[in-house]
C-alpha cells in the first residue's frame, strides 16, 4: 500500500459503516414483524434482545463497531483486489460488490439456513439486503481508494 492508503482504508471503512448501518436500520424497519414474533425471540442474541422491547442502546454501538471493522477489512481486500477486478470506474465497484456477494453474502445465507432457525423469507430479505450495502460499499470503494 502507498503511503496514506491506511487513513483512506479506514475513511473507507467508516464511509462503509455508516452508509451500510442506514441500509441495515431501514432493512431492520421493513421486516420488524420477525423480530418481534415471540417464535423467535430464543433466537436472538442477549447483545440485541437482553429482554422484551426494542435493542438497548449499546446493540447500536456494537453494530457501528463491527460495521466499520467490515468495513475497513472489505476496503482493504479491494486495495488488494482491485487491479483484478474487472471494469473500470462505477462499474468496477458494482464488481466487486457482487464479488463479495457472491463470495461471502450466498454462502452464508446458506450456511444460516441450514443452522439458524429462521424464516426463510428473512433470510432471503437479509441476503438482498446485503447484496444492496456490497454493491453501494463497491462503488465507494472505488471512488475512495481508486
Amino acid at each position: 500500500m502507498k503511503k496514506g492508503s491506511i487513513v483512506r482504508v479506514i475513511g473507507a471503512g467508516i464511509v462503509f459503516a455508516a452508509m451500510s448501518q442506514i441500509i441495515h436500520s431501514l432493512g431492520a424497519i421493513l421486516t420488524m414483524d420477525f423480530y418481534t414474533d415471540p417464535n423467535y425471540f430464543q433466537v436472538w442474541s442477549k447483545i440485541m434482545m437482553p429482554g422484551k422491547g426494542p435493542p438497548p442502546t449499546y446493540f447500536f454501538y456494537y453494530s457501528v463497531v463491527f460495521g466499520i471493522i467490515t468495513g475497513i477489512l472489505l476496503a482493504l481486500v479491494y486495495v488488494i483486489l482491485h487491479e483484478g477486478v474487472p471494469g473500470k470506474g462505477f462499474k468496477k465497484g458494482i464488481a466487486y460488490g457482487l464479488l463479495i456477494f457472491f463470495v461471502s453474502g450466498i454462502t452464508g445465507s446458506l450456511s444460516m439456513y441450514l443452522l439458524i432457525n429462521l424464516p426463510s423469507v428473512l433470510i432471503a430479505y437479509w441476503a438482498m439486503e446485503n447484496l444492496f450495502v456490497l454493491l453501494i460499499g463497491g462503488v465507494a470503494f472505488q471512488r475512495l481508494l481508486g
